[in-house]
């Protein structure tokens, strides 16, 4: 098939690299460059780099306005395919191709539509996640679903791996559901059950309550790991927390029963209490400062015993 395909981070690249293999890439749509590091270099989004590598032609829009509707349109695409592109598909642009849009989508729908739909599932520990493909539609991840699958996690895993791993079975179910359009044998079916909603991430949202349960803490550490971050605070300083896991096989004797909030410092490892069993910090970044061993940080920080994280 002719395909158009829009996307701009990394974990659109597989289905990219996935359906070159058996169609031709007409276009590739993705987002201007954007300043990065220190330095702001402009630097040009994944997608953008592995279509250059690949030699196919691409089309750098901030959005999808009637410039981008009519150079996409001159290509004659039979189906567009989005994945992560950061924009959204109005008409005319979303009838220009032949079958439409579908779009890879990063939960198992319709739970979680929007722009952070595996981080909001880590957070709200969900026993499964997975990707959808579906029909594009005006409304915000509403069309019907051609395929849906289940990805096992490991257990630690957090939003960075596990997209990584949710990205390479969306490019094989994506190419599925691309070869049944073009033999004609693909059906989509209406999403059924509870809807939820995945709006992005804020700074807010990588604060760690202590007062809950150690498995509530460390489900929003692995879906806001590694942006826009997890994050406390220990008097006046912000710390960003960059590693951490219930204290399941610590020896936390040495510290005694932690209150939520209070941090002790055993042997080998730096604890803070929760609601319930304390969790283990093994990684820092202290405004300002660079990423450095949790013990180290807090042996030269500490001025007294009952720092509380959070207060």
């Amino acid at each position: 098939m002719r395909l158009v395909f829009a996307g701009t981070p990394a974990a659109a690249v597989p289905t990219l690299r996935t359906l070159a293999l058996s169609h031709e890439i007409v276009a590739v749509v993705t987002r201007p460059d954007a300043p990065l590091g220190r330095k702001r270099v402009l630097t040009p989004s994944a997608v953008a780099q592995a279509a250059a590598e690949m030699g196919l032609p691409i089309i750098k829009a901030a959005r999808l306005d009637d410039d981008a509707t009519g150079r996409i349109s001159a290509l004659r695409p039979e189906l567009g395919v989005i994945v992560a592109y950061g924009g959204l598909v109005r008409e005319p642009l979303l009838s220009t191709p032949t079958h439409g849009w579908i779009n890879l989508h990063f939960s198992l729908l319709p739970q979680w539509r929007g722009a952070a739909p595996l981080q909001r599932a880590l957070i709200a520990g969900d026993a499964e996640v997975g990707v959808s493909v579906f029909q594009l539609v005006a409304a915000l991840d509403a069309g019907d679903v051609f395929a849906a699958r289940t990805v096992p996690l490991p257990s630690d895993a957090n939003a960075d791996s596990a997209l990584d791993v949710l990205a390479h079975d969306g490019a094989d179910l994506t190419a599925e559901v691309v070869a049944g359009i073009a033999d004609g044998t693909a059906t989509a079916l209406p999403q059924e059950g509870e809807v939820t909603v995945a709006p992005k991430l804020t700074l807010d949202d990588g604060q760690l309550d202590w007062t809950l349960p150690v498995d509530e803490i460390y489900a929003r550490f692995r879906g806001v790991t590694p942006e826009p971050g997890a994050h406390t605070t220990v008097g006046d300083l912000r710390v960003k927390i960059l590693g951490a896991s219930p204290a399941d096989g610590v020896d936390v004797s040495e510290a005694g029963a932690l209150a939520p909030g209070v941090i002790a410092a055993t042997k080998h490892s730096l604890l803070i209490g929760t609601a319930t069993t304390p969790l283990e910090v093994t990684r820092v970044q202290p405004a300002g400062k660079g990423a450095m061993n949790a013990t180290d940080w807090w042996r030269g920080f500490r001025s007294d015993d009952t720092l509380r994280a959070g207060a």
